[in-house]
């Protein structure tokens, strides 16, 4: 029997993903997949994983898990995790960790970013769907169940133990902090805006609404007019196109996009900017860049060659654990006075 980890506490739709559903949009099956797919590969690569191997994404909020397995190495992206139990204190993001029976493993809020990943050495022992374990919460696809954790669920892992060994962090951090700009190729329906629509998209602020999720990013800003209405026929969809209804403000279109749309498109994110765009939270402020084709290419050249140069260089992580600020600020104060007399 494997160990496993039960969840304490949800966070806020934590579900489980890899690197997306790849070559099924043709029937209507979306890629999901991580937001931020830069993320989960270096959490991979800190335990030891494939950098494809599935792991847990949380937005805003992360869970609570109780350990069941002997022991269990964990990596976190973007947030620290706090340890509740035989080994308690605070482990600082982007860098391994190992966790016994017993204790309990709590996520902090990402720091900088709309989401966070955990990755466990070994990965989840969970079925593939299509190819992946990317959870389609819409279609009930994938992950655990289909759906985002909900308290009292034991999720499988493959290893019930791993070895003792130096734990690492990344060498060379990638930046990751919220873009002020992502950048664009025009199209491929940039021809059913105005000059104007045009003009204002590349040189306007946009902000990412409260209507934003997995799905995609709703934006508040200037309208971007249609020149003969916002219909289409529909067609194909990509991550990161930038669809815009008849409202006038755009949708930047991620992880859980729908596989075919029928507004026009004024532009689409490059790929090496969508780990970036995965990122961002309601209230930022964006604005965008056209670039080339030949451009957009070398910089997915360049963003594939920093990550393996990260992944690559991994160095020992201080195994001294920090104080937890939380327990100190929200459990340890005592209110009132004391007297040192007494």
């Amino acid at each position: 029997m494997t160990g496993a980890l039960i969840v304490t506490s949800p966070g806020l739709h934590t579900t489980v993903q890899d690197l997306g559903r790849i070559g099924f949009q043709a029937l209507g099956v979306p890629v999901a997949g991580a937001l931020d797919p830069v993320a989960l590969r270096l959490a991979n690569s800190l335990v030891g994983n494939p950098q494809r191997t599935a792991v847990f994404e949380f937005l805003y909020a992360g869970p609570t898990f109780e350990v069941t397995a002997t022991s269990l190495r964990v990596a976190i992206a973007n947030a620290e995790a706090e340890i509740l139990g035989t080994s308690d204190g605070v482990i600082p993001a982007w860098q391994s960790f190992r966790v016994v029976r017993g204790d309990k493993l709590r996520i902090l809020a990402p720091v900088g970013s709309a989401c966070g990943y955990i990755a466990v050495e070994g990965g989840l022992d969970l079925p593939p769907v299509l190819g992946s374990r990317s959870t389609y919460s819409r279609s009930a696809i994938g992950g655990f169940n289909g759906r985002a954790l909900v308290a009292g669920d034991q999720i499988p892992l493959v290893c019930d133990s791993v070895d003792a060994r130096t734990e690492l962090k990344l060498g060379v951090p990638l930046t990751m902090t919220l873009p002020k700009g992502l950048r664009v190729v025009l199209g491929p329906q940039d021809d059913h805006f105005t000059q104007a629509a045009l003009d204002a998209f590349l040189s306007e602020e946009f902000r990412v609404s409260k209507q934003a999720d997995r799905m995609g990013l709703r934006l508040d800003g200037p309208q971007l007019p249609h020149r003969e209405g916002y219909n289409i026929v529909s067609d194909g969809i990509v991550t990161g196109a930038i669809q815009v209804p008849g409202s006038g403000q755009p949708i930047v279109l991620l992880a859980d996009h729908q596989s075919t749309g029928g507004y026009p498109k004024i532009a689409t994110v490059i790929s090496a900017d969508l780990p970036a765009a995965g990122r961002l939270m309601p209230g930022n402020a964006i604005h965008f860049t056209a670039i080339s084709v030949k451009e957009a290419e070398e910089a997915a050249r360049q963003l594939e060659k920093d990550i393996e140069r990260s992944a690559a260089k991994l160095v020992p992580a201080a195994t001294a654990r920090s104080l937890s600020e939380v327990a100190l600020y929200g459990d340890n104060l005592i209110s009132g006075v004391v007297n040192a007399m007494d």
